[in-house]
C-alpha cells in the first residue's frame, strides 16, 4: 500500500506487517539509518530502515546501540512472527547502498559522515510498535521494551525489499550546518541543555566495565544495518539489572580518537539509562542525544581533535572558538544537527 512517513508515523501499529511504498530522504550517518519526514509533529520524525538478514550491504550507522531484556528480567517477551523479506539486490540497490556508503571527505575529525543523502522511493515490511524504549512504571522501575533501531526510540521500521527513483544529493560540509529555528517556547521543552559535568567522558567509558567484568553491555564490531538476529525473542544471557546495552561499532569507520569519542558517546547513552536520577533515565531521544554529543564534544577536547563534524555538516567543535564561544557554538550545533539531520524534536513537557 502506498503511505507516507507522516501518515505511518502518526500510528505505526496499524501498518504492522503491512508491505508498504514510500518515497522520502534517506540518511546514514553516525547513529542514523533512517527515511525521513517533513513536518510529521512527532518526538522521531523518521523510520528506522533495515536491510533483511544476510543482506551484507555498506550503508548504515557507525555506531548503534540497541537494548534487550535479559534472560532474567522479570518481565516477559512475546516472541512475533512476522513475514520474511528478500532483498531485490538490483542495479538500484546497489546504487542506493554504494550513495549512502561513500565517506565525506572533510577536514578534522567527522564521525559517520558520508557525502551523500538520497531521495528515494522504498518498498518494504513496516514493523510498528506502541511504545519505544524503556517501558518504567511510576517508580522508574522497568517493566517493558519496545521501539526499533539506535536505542530502540524509533516507533516504525522499515525492512527494506526494493528501492528505485534514487536522486543523491550531496551535503555540503563547509558552512557549518543550519541551526535549530530558534524556539520561543523553549520554557515549556522537557530538555534543556546545561553544562556538561566534568566526569562526563570517564562516566562514558566506565560504563563499559573493566576488563572481564559481564555487565550486561556487549560490544561488537561491523555492520549495524540488519535487522538483529534476535529481534523479537529473549535472549540466553544475564544482566546485572535485567538490561542487555548491544553496541555495534562499525571499526572501518571509527579509528583512531573517533573510536574513543564514538565510545565515550555510547557509553554515556548507557550510563544515564542506568542512572538512578529519574530526570537522566526518562530522557526524551533528543535528551540523551543532546548529552552524549556533550560527551563527544569534551572527548574531541581531550584527544586535541581540531574540530568535529557531524553527518550533515554540523561543527559542534573547533580549536578556534574561544571558551566564551565554545558552550553557544556547540549548542547550536548540537540542536541544528538534531533538528535538522536526525528529525529529533525536544517534545513539550506534558
Amino acid at each position: 500500500m502506498d503511505s507516507t512517513v507522516c501518515d505511518i508515523l502518526a500510528n505505526p501499529q496499524s501498518y504492522n506487517g503491512k508491505i508498504v511504498r514510500i518515497k522520502g530522504i534517506v540518511i546514514a550517518g553516525f547513529e542514523e539509518f533512517a527515511v525521513k519526514g517533513s513536518g510529521c509533529n512527532q518526538a522521531v520524525n523518521a523510520l528506522w530502515l533495515a536491510y533483511p538478514e544476510g543482506t551484507k550491504g555498506k550503508a548504515g550507522p557507525a555506531a548503534f546501540l540497541g537494548l534487550q531484556l535479559a534472560k532474567n528480567h522479570p518481565s516477559a517477551v512475546t516472541n512475533i512472527s512476522r513475514p520474511p523479506i528478500t532483498i531485490d539486490k538490483n542495479k538500484d540497490f546497489k546504487k542506493f547502498d554504494n550513495l549512502l556508503s561513500t565517506p565525506a571527505k572533510t577536514g578534522g575529525m567527522c564521525l559517520g559522515c558520508v557525502k551523500f543523502s538520497v531521495t528515494a522511493t522504498l518498498v518494504g515490511r513496516l514493523d510498528g510498535a506502541k511504545d519505544t524504549g524503556l517501558i518504567r512504571d511510576s517508580g522508574g522501575k522497568v517493566i517493558g521494551l519496545g521501539g526499533f533501531g539506535n536505542l530502540n526510540r524509533y516507533s516504525a521500521r522499515l525492512v527494506l525489499q526494493s528501492v528505485s527513483e534514487i536522486s543523491p544529493q550531496e551535503i555540503d560540509y563547509g558552512k557549518g550546518g543550519i541551526p535549530a529555528s530558534d524556539d520561543t517556547a523553549s520554557v515549556s521543552r522537557s530538555f534543556t541543555p546545561a553544562s556538561p559535568t566534568a566526569d562526563q567522558v570517564k562516566r562514558g567509558a566506565d560504563a563499559f566495565g573493566a576488563p572481564g567484568e559481564d555487565n550486561g553491555v556487549n560490544v561488537g564490531f561491523g555492520g549495524a544495518n540488519e535487522i538483529p538476529k534476535e529481534d523479537t525473542a529473549k535472549p540466553t544471557t544475564n544482566s546485572p539489572d535485567g538490561i542487555l546495552f548491544n553496541v555495534i561499532f562499525d571499526g572501518e569507520r571509527l579509528k583512531g580518537p573517533a573510536m574513543e569519542v564514538a565510545l565515550s558517546h555510547i557509553g554515556t547513552h548507557i550510563a544515564d539509562i542506568r542512572s538512578s536520577a529519574s530526570g537522566i533515565q526518562n530522557l526524551s531521544l533528543y535528551g540523551a542525544e543532546f548529552r552524549a554529543w556533550q560527551t563527544s564534544v569534551l572527548n574531541s577536547i581531550a584527544v586535541k581533535a581540531k574540530t568535529l563534524t557531524l553527518p550533515g555538516g554540523y561543527t559542534i567543535y573547533s580549536q578556534s572558538w574561544s571558551n566564551t564561544d565554545l558552550g553557544k557554538n556547540a549548542n547550536s550545533g548540537i540542536s541544528g544537527f538534531l533538528a535538522n539531520w536526525a528529525n529529533i524534536t525536544n517534545p513539550p513537557r506534558p
